[in-house]
């Protein structure tokens, strides 16, 4: 099982569309997919138009008693673990956790899902936490949206750091332009500028209204337009992460 993990510690640069979109192109390949929303405001799980269940919490999450909890989506191949409100104290649960097992705890706890999906997306929150270095040890790779400008550089070098700080492989770090406008010129000039570096993917996502209808349609964008551009680069994007995961 592959585990990828959509994360960066700035909002707003698309981290939910991205996982969103993945998990949903995985599953048209045939793999067997299990998107884990662990972000408490649970916004992959409004796209797929499912809630927890209220007796579900994120101390039954890392107890690892979650497999009756998840829920299967409207698409083939794909399943769904839903956020819960109470994953907001994640990080407190984390804590009082042994220290020789609190940093791998969600590895583990991931780990006994391997027979049963090819696939694991999580779509993370935008904290710098315990639970972030959490998601960086458990993830094969770690995706990171990157828009072209400098508050998102800042978030990308702030990964870097933690990566460092955990000791892992920054050969794990796939980053890609999100909510590129090609007509503003810092877009143009921070891509020209950063897109040779080896941790960024060939593949941009384009600032599009199909990507922004998704919280009105509750759909993935292949499933509402699947020939319009940006669920051709979700496609594309999707292939050039899965190709390197094959590699790592």
């Amino acid at each position: 099982m592959k585990i990828f993990a959509v994360y960066s510690s700035k909002g707003g640069v698309g981290k939910t569309a991205t996982a969103v979109n993945l998990s949903y192109c995985a599953a048209r390949q045939g793999h067997r997919v299990l998107l884990c929303d662990i972000d408490a405001q649970g916004a992959a799980s409004y796209y797929f138009r499912v809630k927890a269940a209220k007796s579900f919490s994120g101390k039954k999450l890392l107890g690892g008693g979650f497999d009756k909890y998840i829920r299967a989506s409207d698409y083939e191949n794909l399943d769904l673990l839903p956020a819960h409100f109470s994953f907001r104290n994640l990080d407190l649960a984390l804590a009082k956790l042994e220290a020789s097992t609190r940093r791998r705890a969600l590895k583990n706890l991931f780990d006994s899902l391997s027979d049963h999906y090819d696939v694991l997306v999580m779509d993370c929150p935008p904290n710098i936490t315990l639970l972030s270095e959490n998601i960086i040890l458990a993830a094969d790779s770690v995706v990171t949206p990157v828009i072209p400008t400098t508050l998102s550089l800042v978030a990308l070098k702030q990964l870097l750091k933690i990566f460092r700080k955990v000791g892992a492989e920054e050969k794990r770090i796939n980053a890609f332009f999100s909510m590129v406008e090609p007509r503003k010129l810092m877009h143009k000039d921070v891509v020209e500028k950063f897109q040779h570096y080896p941790i960024f993917r060939d593949t941009q996502i384009p600032f599009q209204a199909e990507i922004e209808k998704m919280g009105i349609y509750r759909q993935p964008v292949g499933a509402v337009s699947p020939t319009s551009v940006a669920a051709q680069r979700y496609q594309e994007l999707w292939q050039e992460l899965w190709d390197r995961s094959e590699l790592i």
